[in-house]
């Protein structure tokens, strides 16, 4: 594994791996701190969209692992417009010891670890979340302790962390069921290549679904569709109306940030059935899995 940009590109063999290498060292880091592998190396972080949890988690996982992290903000680099793309990648390879990218354009993902001679992972782009995917399934693996046979109902933007979802369900026996409003949906390819189904609402997609999965309605770079967005997605809110036609013992798992009322109400976010900061704070140990793996 050189590098860590889209869950397609994993088989089940190496999410396994990276699953069970989170697991160990969350285990490790709650028994007294995790050992310093990562002692002297350098993660740097492009950021072209901010974000508090990437930032964070992927800062405090080097920590964790005796490392650091260097930022480096929209400004200082300037994908593709101040300088090359092929460039930055050279450069940085030279001075650190893997590259975190978060970005608009999936393609500038490609185009990094095409030219670097050091690790790349997307910490996000417009095509797809991988390392927020692995976290949610780690999330999901020590709230139900399996994966396999299990239905994830995800409700809302088929977007990039959709997309996620939908290969890691794939490539580790969950059912994915998607329900978006028209011209939200999930894109057919995706669908096609990964089994997911498309649900003709969001009570169908729930029923009888062990996890419900939802996101912003308007993400980062949509804000111009905001108000168009909240119309369609008006009959897409998670609430305890919903949550009946799910399993009883059904988890809710949002990615965050949040806009409380509109896709998820703050009853059902803040109630005994939410994981949404479990999966938060699974962002620093899967991270710290991918890390090791690649450094």
């Amino acid at each position: 594994m050189k590098h860590f940009l889209d869950i397609a590109d994993r088989s089940p063999e190496e999410l396994k791996e990276l699953l069970n290498s989170a697991l160990a060292l969350k285990k490790e880091w709650k028994s007294g701190g995790s050992k310093p592998m990562l002692k002297g190396k350098v993660l740097g972080m492009l950021f072209e969209k901010p974000s508090l949890r990437t930032r964070v988690s992927f800062d405090i996982a080097m920590r964790h692992l005796g490392g650091d992290a260097l930022y480096l903000s929209p400004a200082e680099v300037g994908l593709g417009k101040r300088e090359a793309i092929s460039d930055v990648a050279r450069v940085l390879s030279r001075y650190v010891q893997a590259i975190m990218v978060r970005t608009f354009a999936h393609d500038n993902v490609l185009e990094l670890a095409k030219h670097a001679s050091v690790p790349v992972i997307n910490g996000l782009s417009d095509y797809s979340h991988p390392c927020q995917a692995l976290a949610d399934a780690l999330t999901i693996l020590e709230h139900k302790g399996a994966l396999e046979g299990l239905k994830l109902a995800f409700v809302g933007d088929g977007n990039n962390v959709a997309t996620s979802l939908a290969h890691i369900s794939a490539k580790l026996g969950m059912q994915f069921v998607a329900a978006s409003p028209h011209r939200y949906e999930l894109p057919a390819d995706i669908a096609k290549s990964t089994g997911a189904i498309l649900a003709a609402s969001p009570a169908e997609a729930v029923q009888n679904a062990s996890v419900i999965y939802t996101d912003a309605w308007t993400s980062m770079g949509d804000e111009t569709e905001a108000a168009e967005r909240k119309k369609a997605f008006a009959l897409y809110q998670v609430n305890a109306e919903l949550l009946n036609g799910a399993k009883k013992d059904a988890i809710i798992m949002h990615c965050l940030p949040a806009h409380r009322g509109e896709e998820i109400t703050a009853e059902v976010m803040d109630g005994p059935q939410s994981v949404v900061f479990d999966q938060a704070e699974n962002r620093v140990h899967a991270q710290k899995a991918i890390l090791v793996k690649l450094m």
